[in-house]
């Protein structure tokens, strides 16, 4: 008896993930990120409008917060 489950997890296990961003540079790609993070950040700190949200705000907060969960996955979380 097959179940659409069981059919399901038989095609995952032929074709293993692959992530976009390979183990050996993840430590990389979260620094640069952190650093670009920081950089926009201060940007935004010394110059403040409204106008600067949408421009440094944001895209210093996505940077960090994909920044961080890189630098989590690069190094690991041992609890």
């Amino acid at each position: 008896m097959s179940t659409p489950l069981l059919d399901v997890w038989e095609a995952a296990a032929s074709s293993p993930y692959q992530p976009s961003i390979s183990k050996d540079s993840q430590l990389t790609v979260g620094a640069v990120l952190l650093l670009i993070a920081l950089l926009l950040a201060g940007v935004f700190g010394l110059n403040l409008k409204f106008i600067n949200v949408p421009l440094l705000g944001v895209p210093a907060s996505l940077a960090f917060g994909f920044g961080a969960v890189y630098m989590i996955c690069a190094v690991g979380v041992y609890v």
